[in-house]
């Protein structure tokens, strides 16, 4: 039957063919259901108006009205009739008497009705009172009677919308905030509400009310269909149930995935989720919109007076190479290329996540349009970019969905998509695999500080559940992915070895703590011989508890953490021996010899600002520290580690690696000490300085006229201070039996412009010599061990050791 005989049929039969050809719609019509939902519109507006016209014969100023979902023909199986009988007010009597003739003939068949009788004046008072009823006027539709009645409250509605906007679209902002609190995110929900779930039907409603504003508008990539999506997933679910439901239960979503002919209730939970990323992304970013562009126009005028009736120019800050702030948001300079710069794109996200910022639509979307791919494997500045993106903490999941909105994240871990919006049948898992994966790792990144590889650590969270995607044991599939993935973006064989063993293990400490006896010795070895190290087992208990904790509250406690503690603490006394002593020092090589030899002479410092010249192999590159070397020779003398640090953080260089020793001078020179240090440098932004103006500074930093604190802390003054995200407080720790030469003082922080140069100026203050030390700095963490001793050479007194630890974390902590 055709719309057209179905609609035949109603005006013939009234109120009893109606239903007959509403059953006939919804129990025969095709299968595409956004068509049936147009039908189903056409023919109960047909049915209305005939309804209208009967009872309003010689009744003039009235018109019928559908308002809301209606008005929008969106006309679900089981939806509400969303009706305004508007009139002009001078026969309210007679009014009254055509709403009861509209009204009961509704009921009668059993629909649901939300109505009103209003006066234009009056309709627009309710409207300015409640934001609900302002909404549903929005759309407004005639459906009979006095059309000018019903454009002339278009208008006025539409034109007191755009008048009140700065005032209602905050309040509009937070009804949907207060709705999402309550109801939760539709994109991670087993049993999610299609409407009023953030990322729902309610939501793309409000973006349709924020652009007839002319305020701001929604990005309008995919948004339709997202919402149509919505829309057909809620028709069947209506179809399935005969309620009018907006909830999709787990018992209902087989049907639901039947009537809409997909493969299973999981198949229909993806899509679902799918829709309900690109709308929550869109309100994001227009909710930003609104505040931006609210916020500017309250700036504005006193911006004019200040400059004289010029026009205000935007300040714009920089952040990284390529990338800086302007209006709270990151975005990407105006020399940026993305065309010629791969590792843009995970620049720019590190850069927002540690700022705390949210990335640029317009920014994002000119990466992914033209930012060339990444080859294979991965620089090592990308690599060092991505673990800071992952160490960010909270503000990674939003820059994650950023680039995940554009499609970048696939882009550059093909295997993401697999596990992209997988629902997890499971009631302890509060999310998503992929949610779960970021999840893990902002937990992870308050982890890092218990561990002596924390990029090996983030990484591992981001991987542990890949395998998800794929038939069998997720963790034998994610062992295989992860050692791909691992290779792919620039790890070495030993740290590829030890992602994978980690992604295969995961489930190990848990599994074993809660279900097998730990007095067993065989237990505790089976654990040793598949962790194999110390540095491993450090790694697998943080990951075991940030997965656990990111799962949900009823994946970890305090009693299953110390049943895992415990485990680990027997596993470790399996693994343990004797401690490795301080390396031995490896000879010098001609160039520093040659250097030693130049500074002693000149009793002053002598560099080499060297960048890397010969290609280096696939094998070499996966290994190779990021930025250039430098290297330094000074005659042995106190303060050289807080000068060099100090003169390195004035020029905004980040240091990367980073060793200090003491070299012994050939007998044929004379008796006497020369410190050398071997640094790996990059520059935050922009080019390297030349080596004699790092020279300059530095032999003025070493005899005292080049006040370095005062120059750090003028330049952080210059730049608003980002609230960010906050770090886990550092740890510094005494390495017991590390070195019988030395006291091995261990920091493990937040890396930070300036971080070395306090550090070595309070071991100066402490009246310690370090002796030699070893800094990394891996993705935004800094692990660096310093070798210190009395000033006669010896190992710092326990208690001294202790008390040097603690002061120096206080120091960090300020």
């Amino acid at each position: 039957m055709t719309g057209a005989d179905v609609r035949t049929e109603a005006e013939d039969s009234g109120p009893s063919g109606y239903a007959a050809a509403r059953l006939r719609l919804l129990t025969e019509g095709a299968r595409s259901v956004p068509p049936r939902r147009a039908a189903l519109a056409e023919l109960t507006d047909d049915w209305l108006a005939g309804l209208f016209t009967a009872a309003a014969e010689g009744l003039s100023g009235v018109s019928l009205v559908a308002v809301g979902g209606y008005g929008r023909g969106e006309l679900s199986p089981r939806s509400d009739l969303d009706l305004l009988l508007l009139h002009d007010g001078s026969d309210q009597k007679a009014v009254a008497a055509l709403a009861d003739r509209l009204w009961y003939p509704v009921w009668d068949l059993g629909l649901a009705l939300d109505h009103s009788v209003r006066t234009p004046a009056e309709a627009r008072k309710t409207a300015g009172e409640d934001l609900k009823v302002q909404l549903g006027l929005l759309d407004a539709r005639h459906l009979a009677g006095d059309r000018g009645l019903t454009a002339g409250l278009r208008t006025a509605v539409l034109a007191d919308w755009r008048n009140q906007a700065p005032k209602r679209l905050p309040e509009l902002q937070e009804l949907c905030s207060e709705r999402a609190e309550r109801q939760g995110e539709l994109q991670y929900l087993l049993e999610p509400d299609l409407k009023e779930a953030r990322g729902g039907l309610r939501d793309a409603t409000a973006l349709r009310a924020v652009a007839a504003s002319w305020l701001a508008d929604a990005p309008r990539e995919g948004l339709a269909d997202a919402r149509r999506r919505l829309l057909d997933v809620r028709d069947a679910l209506h179809l399935a149930t005969g309620r009018a439901t907006d909830r999709l239960a787990l018992q209902e979503q087989d049907q639901v995935a039947a009537e809409l002919g997909l493969l299973d209730a999981d198949t229909l939970l993806r899509q679902v989720y799918e829709a309900a990323r690109v709308i929550s992304y869109a309100s994001d970013v227009t909710w930003r919109e609104v505040g931006r562009v609210l916020r500017s126009r309250a700036v504005r005028p006193r911006l004019r007076a200040m400059l004289g009736g010029g026009k205000p120019v935007t300040e714009r800050s920089p952040l990284a190479e390529g990338v800086v702030e302007q209006d709270g948001e990151v975005v990407l300079a105006r020399a940026a290329r993305p065309e010629r710069d791969p590792v843009l794109p995970l620049r720019a996200a590190a850069a927002a996540a540690q700022a705390g910022l949210p990335l640029s639509l317009h920014a994002v979307r000119r990466m992914a349009a033209i930012a060339r791919p990444l080859p294979t494997p991965w620089p090592a500045e990308a690599r060092e970019q991505l673990v800071t993106l992952l160490g960010s903490g909270r503000p990674t999941v939003d820059v994650w969905e950023a680039l995940e909105a554009e499609g970048l994240i696939s882009r550059l871990l093909p295997d993401w998509e697999r596990v992209r919006c997988r629902p997890q049948r499971n009631a302890v898992h509060l999310w998503t695999v992929d949610r779960h994966l970021i999840e893990t790792a902002v937990r992870a990144s308050e982890l890092t500080r218990r561990v002596s590889r924390p990029d090996l650590l983030l990484v591992a969270a981001l991987l542990h559940d890949i395998g998800k995607g794929w038939p069998g044991d997720h963790s034998v599939a994610g062992e295989i992915i992860a050692k791909d993935v691992a290779a792919r973006i620039g790890f070495d064989r030993a740290d590829v070895d030890v992602l994978s063993a980690l992604v295969r293990h995961h489930l190990l400490l848990i599994e074993t703590a809660t279900r097998r006896d730990l007095d067993d010795p065989a237990t505790v070895r089976s654990v040793a011989e598949a962790v194999g190290t110390q540095s491993a087992l450090e790694l697998l208990h943080a990951l075991t508890e940030a997965d656990a904790l990111a799962t949900g509250p009823a994946a970890w406690s305090s009693w299953r953490g110390s049943l895992v503690a415990d485990l680990v603490r027997r596993v470790s006394a399996v693994l343990a021996g004797d401690a490795p002593d301080e390396p031995e020092p490896v000879a010098p090589t001609a160039e520093q010899e040659r250097l030693a030899i130049e500074a002693y002479r000149t009793r002053g410092p002598v560099l080499a600002l060297r960048a890397q010249t010969e290609p280096a192999t696939d094998e070499e590159a996966s290994g190779e520290p990021l930025g250039v070397e430098l290297l330094i020779a000074v005659p042995d003398q106190p303060a050289v580690l807080p000068a060099v640090a100090g003169v390195l953080a004035v020029h905004r260089l980040t240091v990367r690696t980073a060793e200090l020793s003491a070299l012994s001078l050939p007998d044929d020179v004379d008796d006497g000490s020369v410190l050398l240090l071997n640094w790996r440098v990059a520059a935050e932004y922009g080019s390297l300085p030349q080596a004699a103006r790092l020279r300059a500074d530095l032999v003025r930093a070493l005899d005292g006229t080049l006040d370095i604190a005062g120059r750090l802390a003028e330049r952080d003054a210059a730049y608003p201070r980002r609230r960010g995200w906050v770090a886990p407080p550092p740890r510094v720790t005494v390495a017991p039996a590390a070195s019988h030469h030395a006291t091995v003082i261990e920091v493990r922080a937040q890396d930070a412009p300036g971080l070395l140069h306090r550090i070595g100026m309070a071991l100066e203050k402490a009246g310690v010599r370090v002796r030699s030390m070893h800094v990394s700095t891996l993705g935004s963490n800094a692990v660096d061990a310093f070798y210190v001793t009395t000033g006669t050479g010896a190992p710092l007194p326990a208690q001294d050791a202790g008390s040097l630890a603690r002061v120096l974390e206080e120091t960090l902590r300020g």
